[in-house]
């Protein structure tokens, strides 16, 4: 019994390791094969959306091509369908020509007549021919110029961008110009102010800080009793004494500044609000204050200062620097202003 036993069980063969090999194999077969349909499909689905892009920008060149076609198109159809009334109407002509030729062929009696109209439906025939061979030269004019306006707006869009890009560069070139020209007037500004600082303080020292002779703001201001006697525009003895002091100092300046500072010594003259008398030499304080300018201005002339270095202005009682009708206010408003200014 045991050995029978023993003998069955050596007989029983194991399955179950080929099985599960062959069952791997057949797993990772299937997952390769899942891997090649996955790659597949990715490479496939890009190379689809590649051409869609590339139909979708074909047909919006097609679109518009079509549209330009039909544009071109609408005005060559109504000539085409003039052309094709004409023949309709030459095909009519011939029509009856040919009913007349055949009724003259019929009776003489009514010869006359069918030549007649034979003829007069000849001519209509080669009117109608012409105004067709006219219709024909107008198709293709209208062919040839269409041809020409497209030429036309190819060069004028070439034309419009070099333009813009020109206008940009010039506009570039513009804003570097402003810039520099702004750098310039503010450097000139500053030399100026640096010689104006420096003609007043020689003022100031040639002329002693006197109490009527001050400084304001950028003016030295000459109170006009110092210069000239009460209504009158002539300088007195003490003003001229004053005058050559200032022409003095201005011709040493003249000196140091530079030639392309185009400089000048403004001289403005002012009154008080009183109304001057009929009976005087000058009729309103507008006479006065310019006569008085055009006094210092001569007076520095004749001592070396350069005519083209010298204005004079006058302001009349319009400029008042202290407000109110005492007789202080009135005096401080009675002065002569220097001003060194570019032109």
């Amino acid at each position: 019994m045991a050995l029978a036993r023993n003998r069955r069980s050596s007989r029983t063969v194991d399955y179950w390791p080929g099985f599960v090999d062959a069952l791997s194999t057949l797993l990772l077969a299937i997952m390769f094969l899942l891997c090649v349909f996955v790659l597949a499909q990715f490479f496939l689905s890009r190379e689809i959306s590649g051409k869609d892009e590339v139909l979708d920008r074909l047909t919006s060149q097609v679109n518009e091509l079509t549209q330009l076609l039909a544009l071109e198109k609408s005005g060559k159809q109504d000539l085409e369908d003039s052309l094709a009334n004409l023949q309709a109407s030459l095909a009519e002509s011939e029509g009856e020509r040919s009913r007349l030729q055949q009724m003259l062929n019929q009776g003489a009696g009514a010869s006359d007549a069918a030549d007649a109209r034979i003829s007069t439906l000849n001519e209509t025939l080669d009117a109608e021919k012409q105004v067709s061979a006219r219709a024909m030269s107008q198709i293709e004019l209208l062919n040839q110029q269409i041809a020409a306006l497209r030429s036309q707006i190819a060069a004028v869009e070439g034309a419009l961008q070099a333009s813009e890009a020109k206008d940009a560069s010039s506009q570039a070139k513009i804003a570097d110009l402003g810039r520099r020209l702004n750098v310039a007037l503010a450097q000139r500004v500053q030399e100026l102010n640096r010689y104006r600082s420096d003609f007043f303080g020689r003022l100031r020292e040639i002329l002693s800080d006197r109490e009527n002779i001050r400084i304001v703001g950028d003016r030295f201001v000459f109170q006009s009793e110092v210069l000239f006697p009460s209504g009158g525009s002539e300088l007195n003895p003490e003003g001229q004494a004053e005058m050559r002091k200032l022409a003095a100092a201005l011709l040493d300046l003249a000196k140091e500044i530079p030639p392309e500072i185009n400089w000048v010594l403004r001289v403005d003259g002012h009154t008080d609000n009183v109304p001057l008398s009929g009976t005087g030499r000058y009729a309103d304080n507008w006479e006065l204050s310019s006569a008085r300018a055009t006094s210092v201005v001569k007076f520095l002339i004749a001592n070396g200062v350069p005519a083209d270095r010298l204005v004079a202005a006058g302001f009349g009682e319009f400029q008042p620097l202290a407000p109110g009708e005492d007789d202080q206010a009135r005096a401080t408003n009675r002065r002569i202003e220097l001003k060194l200014t570019e032109k």
